[in-house]
């Protein structure tokens, strides 16, 4: 079965985010289409209907199970075929978790993310001088949020992945974020930049974080940050060649946090 690929979490304006190859079904073998769907994520739709969708998300070496941009492809997949409401339960493998389509994106239930200050690091920032603001954040494995001031030093900041894991091993952290409340204008309107990092998690940067970006806006809410007239953030990630941009809806501190972002089919020319 040939799979249509899906852009996910990208901005308008420059083709970045995640390529997720989208499968109707889930037939035969899994793991061997995968490998050959030249995605780094490929999902298939196992069961589906108007308020319950039942997905296996893999990369093209192993069966991932829960995956964020898989399900915003699949879920924009389905709809593109007239069968979702609004408000719908994900299961991928043994994860369940809500979706809402929300004006004209996908957004994840993330959860609630707790929030701590860290008043002192016993390891210099990352960045080589003081943070703005240290916090921990966490809807089940710990992140250390890092406040920069500037958005120059988060764009060229050259990731090491030993100093990085030092880092959560000193404040019992497995996931680094480092953010600025400034975004590049070519990417589109954001409220904010941020960068994730994840040595002890098994990956060095990711492209498109739903879940440290709920910790994010969890962090921004609790330091009365979040603007007084709206519920919505947009924040650019900013892994250098591979841009994303997500959109975090929120209500009130320790409140649950959704993320998510928009998907397209990606044409010849996208590629």
């Amino acid at each position: 079965m040939t799979p249509t690929r899906y852009r996910v979490l990208s901005p308008r304006q420059v083709a970045g985010g995640k390529q997720v190859s989208v499968f109707a079904e889930a037939t035969g073998d899994l793991q061997a289409q995968a490998a050959a769907a030249g995605t780094p994520l490929s999902v298939f739709i196992e069961e589906a209907s108007m308020t319950e969708v039942r997905l296996r998300a893999f990369t093209p070496q192993r069966e991932k199970g829960e995956s964020d941009s898989a399900t915003v492809a699949a879920l924009a997949s389905l709809q593109a075929a007239g069968g979702l409401s609004d408000l719908v339960e994900v299961q991928t493998g043994a994860a369940v978790t809500s979706a809402q389509w929300c004006g004209g994106e996908w957004l994840l239930n993330q959860g609630s993310p707790q929030v701590e200050a860290v008043e002192r690091l016993d390891l210099p920032d990352p960045l080589g001088s003081n943070p703005s603001a240290a916090h921990r954040a966490s809807t089940g494995r710990p992140n250390l949020l890092l406040e920069v001031d500037d958005l120059n030093g988060l764009q060229n900041f050259q990731p090491d992945a030993e100093r990085i894991s030092a880092l959560g091993r000193a404040t019992n952290t497995t996931g680094l974020v480092l953010y600025c409340r400034a975004a590049p204008a070519e990417l589109g309107r954001a409220d904010l930049s941020f960068r994730a990092f994840g040595p002890l998690k098994g990956f060095l940067e990711d492209a498109a974080s739903s879940n440290m970006c709920a910790c994010l806006v969890a962090v921004l809410g609790e330091r009365g940050l979040w603007p007084e007239d709206s519920f919505v953030l947009r924040a650019a990630q900013l892994q250098p060649g591979q841009p994303s941009l997500l959109t975090a809806q929120f209500s009130q501190p320790g409140e649950a946090v959704w993320v998510g972002g928009r998907a397209e089919v990606v044409r010849e020319s996208q590629s």
